[in-house]
């Protein structure tokens, strides 16, 4: 059954609230036509971050829109120096990623990730470790992935992933491969059945860009 908005909205109030992460007095919500957005002030990317997800969650979320902003204060207002450092030895500690292969850039508390690794895993690694670091105010995810398998083999083997893992019909779901690029179309049921998709995408050796042009439906 469709979800009314105001139904919508007192469900990703109650999430919010349910999150122990989350400041939810200090995020206001609104909903039309199933659309949500999300607005306020947090102390940290992380609670931002968090929100997001937790909204997503959420079932009868069409699309997400985000107007919060990340509010330093405290200690969690550090230079870009401080952020630099900390955030270089992060990654020399992250057993996922080879050595330097990952580049860090901080401008007034964004983080810009740059380099190339050989798998998905590994660059989600690396952006969860900064993610979460004091001082962070966004994080921008320009890692690249090394090419390692030819366009047939990553077409089949994310089709048959997804046939393993599908929640419902995966035949909903059309899987193309241009050279390593995939893209996703069709109907899925929820946001957890489009994270599926994208993660079994990207989880297939060789996939350097998964565009989804999935729709949700009800």
């Amino acid at each position: 059954m469709k979800k009314s908005d105001t139904q919508l909205q007192q469900d990703v109030l109650a999430e919010l609230n349910w999150e122990p992460s989350i400041n939810a007095a200090a995020i206001g919500v609104e909903v039309k036509d199933g659309i949500v957005t999300l607005a306020g002030h947090v102390n940290t990317y992380a609670e931002k971050w968090d929100a997001e997800r937790a909204t997503q969650r959420v079932p009868g979320v069409k699309a997400l829109a985000i107007e919060m902003d990340v509010k330093l204060e405290g200690r969690n207002n550090r230079t870009d120096a401080d952020i630099a450092r900390t955030a270089e030895n992060v990654l020399q500690w992250t057993t996922y990623l080879p050595n330097d292969a990952v580049k860090i850039k901080v401008e007034n508390g964004w983080v810009t990730l740059t380099g190339e690794v050989e798998w998905q895993y590994q660059r989600q690694a690396a952006t969860a470790a900064i993610r979460y670091l004091m001082g962070v105010s966004g994080v921008s995810d320009q890692i690249t992935i090394r090419t390692k398998v030819s366009a047939p083999v990553v077409k089949s083997d994310i089709e048959a992933a997804l046939k393993r893992r599908a929640q419902q019909d995966a035949h909903d779901i059309s899987v193309s491969v241009q050279g390593t690029d995939v893209t996703l179309t069709g109907k899925v049921h929820s946001w957890s059945e489009r994270d599926l998709a994208r993660n079994t995408a990207w989880g297939t050796p060789g996939v350097r860009m998964v565009v989804d042009n999935t729709t949700m439906s009800y």
